[in-house]
C-alpha cells in the first residue's frame, strides 16, 4: 500500500468516526469509549496530514509565482525565500508523520508498576537503590503523576533491598518502559573510609499496570499465606498476621507485601503487583516469539541487561544502549534531566522501528 493510499484511509476513517460519534446513535458505552479513543488517536495524525498537504499546496502556488515572467521581481524574490523554507520543512513534516503512523505499543498508555532492587555491592547497592527510587518519585512529581508506595524493604541505614510503587498518569509506561535493566553506580561509598571508588548496581523493572481484563487469575491458582510483618533486622513490628504472601501456582510467581497494617490492604496491593508481573511474563513470551522484530529496538526490557552507569567522581551519566553521555548526574537524580535521556531513547527506538518498516 502506497503512503498516499494509507493517508487517505486514515483521513476517511477519522471522518467516519467523527460522524458516528456525532450521530448520537451509539448506546453501548464501551463501544463509544473505544471509538472515542480511536478518534483521539487519529486526530494528531490527520492534523499532520493536513499540515503536509497545505505545505505542498503552498509550494505549488509559490512555484507558479516564481515561474511567472510577468510577475513583480520583489514578490518573486519573496516567493523564492518562502519556497526554500517550505522545501526544507516538507521532509521534516513527512518524517514526523511517519513516526505518528508507527504502530503503537498497546500498553504505552497504561500506568506502571515500578520495582527497584539492590544488586551487587552490599549496603552501597541498597543506598543506590533508594536513590533511584527517589529519582523516579521526583520524576513522577515533575510530570504530575500519582506515585504510590506499595512496599519498601529497608535495611536500617536508609538503604533499600527492594522498593515497589504504583505510578498513575498519562502515558506513564511509554515514558518509563526503557528504564528496565541494571543501573550501575561508581563512587566512593559513605561507608568506605579508604576513599576507594566502588562499583555497585541496582535493578529496575517497569511493568505495565495490568487490569483484570488483561490477565485472568483464578482463585484456585493462588496460595495465600499470612504472617507477622517484620522490620529491619527481622524484628517484629506488628502483633497481628497482617503481612501477605501470594503465590501464583501455575507460574510460580510470588509477591509478599507487609507495608500496611491491614491484611486486606496488603492483599490488594499484592494482587496488583502479581497481576502486573504475570502480565509482563505473558508479554515477554510473546516478544520472544517476535524476537526478529525486536532486534533494532532499544533493549529488550531484560532485567539483566546493563543499561546505564552513574559515575559520581566525574558527575556523568552514560546510557550504554545509545552511547549517550551527560555530565548532569545531580540533575538526573533529581528527576530534572531524566527527560533528556528518555527523549533520546524514544527517538532512537522510533528511528529503529522506522528503518524496520521502510
Amino acid at each position: 500500500m502506497s503512503l498516499d493510499t494509507k493517508l487517505g484511509r486514515v483521513v476517511e476513517r477519522h471522518k467516519e468516526l467523527a460522524n458516528t460519534l456525532a450521530s448520537g446513535e451509539l448506546t453501548d458505552q464501551q463501544e463509544m469509549a473505544r471509538l472515542s479513543k480511536e478518534y483521539a488517536d487519529l486526530s494528531p495524525v490527520v492534523e499532520q496530514i493536513e499540515a503536509l498537504s497545505d505545505a505542498k499546496a503552498e509550494m505549488g502556488d509559490l512555484a507558479e509565482m516564481i515561474a511567472d515572467p510577468d510577475g513583480d521581481a520583489e514578490m518573486r524574490e519573496l516567493a523564492e525565500t518562502e519556497f526554500a523554507a517550505l522545501k526544507a520543512r516538507v521532509p521534516e513534516l513527512e518524517a514526523e508523520l511517519k513516526v505518528l503512523l508507527l504502530p503503537k505499543d498497546d500498553v504505552d498508555e497504561k500506568n506502571a508498576i515500578l520495582e527497584v532492587r539492590a544488586g551487587t555491592g552490599g549496603d552501597e547497592a541498597g543506598l543506590f537503590a533508594a536513590e533511584l527510587f527517589r529519582m523516579y518519585q521526583r520524576y513522577a512529581e515533575k510530570h504530575r503523576w500519582k506515585f504510590e508506595v506499595i512496599e519498601i524493604n529497608e535495611t536500617g541505614i536508609g538503604a533499600y533491598k527492594e522498593a515497589i510503587a504504583s505510578i498513575t498518569g498519562r502515558a506513564v509506561f511509554a515514558r518509563l518502559k526503557f528504564e528496565s535493566g541494571v543501573h550501575r553506580v561508581q563512587r566512593v561509598p559513605v561507608t568506605e573510609s579508604g576513599g576507594r571508588i566502588h562499583t555497585s548496581a541496582a535493578t529496575v523493572a517497569v511493568l505495565p499496570d495490568a487490569e483484570e481484563v488483561d490477565v485472568v487469575i483464578e482463585d484456585k491458582d493462588l496460595r495465600i499465606d499470612v504472617y507477622r510483618s517484620s522490620g529491619p533486622g527481622g524484628q517484629s513490628v506488628n502483633t497481628t498476621d497482617s503481612a501477605v504472601r501470594i503465590t501464583h501456582l501455575p507460574t510460580g510467581t510470588t509477591v509478599a507485601i507487609q507495608d500496611e497494617k491491614s491484611q486486606h490492604k496488603n492483599k490488594a496491593k499484592a494482587m496488583k503487583v502479581l497481576r502486573a508481573r504475570i502480565y509482563e511474563k505473558q508479554r515477554a513470551e510473546l516478544d520472544a516469539e517476535r524476537a526478529a522484530d525486536r532486534r533494532g529496538q532499544i533493549g529488550s526490557g531484560d532485567r539483566s541487561e546493563r543499561i546505564r552507569t552513574y559515575n559520581f567522581p566525574q558527575g556523568r551519566v552514560t546510557d550504554h544502549r545509545i552511547g549517550l553521555t551527560m555530565h548532569k548526574l545531580e540533575a538526573v537524580l533529581e528527576g530534572e534531566a531524566l527527560d533528556e535521556i528518555v527523549d533520546a531513547l524514544t527517538t532512537e527506538d522510533q528511528a529503529a522501528r522506522l528503518a524496520a518498516v521502510e
